[in-house]
């Protein structure tokens, strides 16, 4: 497989058990369909219930056609501008494979650890509710469902305790007095 921006054979790496091609002259990444989530699994597992999302919302796209081939079935892909993330994705609309500039990937992990991070409580209450009916509805397996809402509570616990950090207190008091 041909780099899209510079034309030089790329070579294939994983991160973790998903098999990524990589462009060793301008480090562009090139994911099949659904890689980018699989491997944003890999490497940030406490976002793995946010389901990559920049799928999500297709109100914040901005779209624009850009003369850059696909490498994998040689047709135009698009831009993909999301929100604030100064993440710039070309997107092929026939194989849904996506590339993604040197650094970009990093990009992607901060903002949604940044999201992680800002969240509040009634936000994460309101994920925690849609991850529990994701259990039966969700495109994904159960195993994964079940995965994708124990992360969630993990987060909502996480968050409650940031934000009362006197009771986070009294937990630990308690657990030591009653080992």
């Amino acid at each position: 497989m041909q780099c899209p921006k510079c034309n030089n054979p790329m070579e294939k790496q994983k991160i973790e058990s998903v098999e990524i091609d990589v462009c060793p002259h301008c480090a562009g990444v090139w994911f099949d369909q659904d890689e980018l989530r699989k491997a944003k699994d890999y490497v940030e597992p406490d976002a793995n219930w946010m389901d990559f999302e920049i799928w999500k919302h297709e109100d914040r796209f901005k779209f624009s056609q850009r003369p850059v081939k696909c490498p994998k079935c040689n047709v135009d892909m698009v831009i993909i501008n999301y929100d604030d993330t100064d993440v710039e994705i070309d997107y092929c609309p026939q194989c849904r494979g996506t590339w993604l500039d040197e650094g970009e990937f990093k990009n992607i992990v901060d903002a949604l650890d940044a999201e992680l991070a800002h969240k509040n409580m009634s936000e994460y209450v309101k994920d925690s509710l849609e991850e529990a009916k994701e259990i039966i509805t969700g495109p994904e397996s159960f195993i994964s469902e079940w995965k994708d809402f124990m992360t969630v509570l993990r987060m909502l616990q996480y968050r409650f305790f940031v934000e009362h950090p006197k009771l986070q207190d009294t937990v630990i008091a308690i657990q030591k007095a009653f080992p």
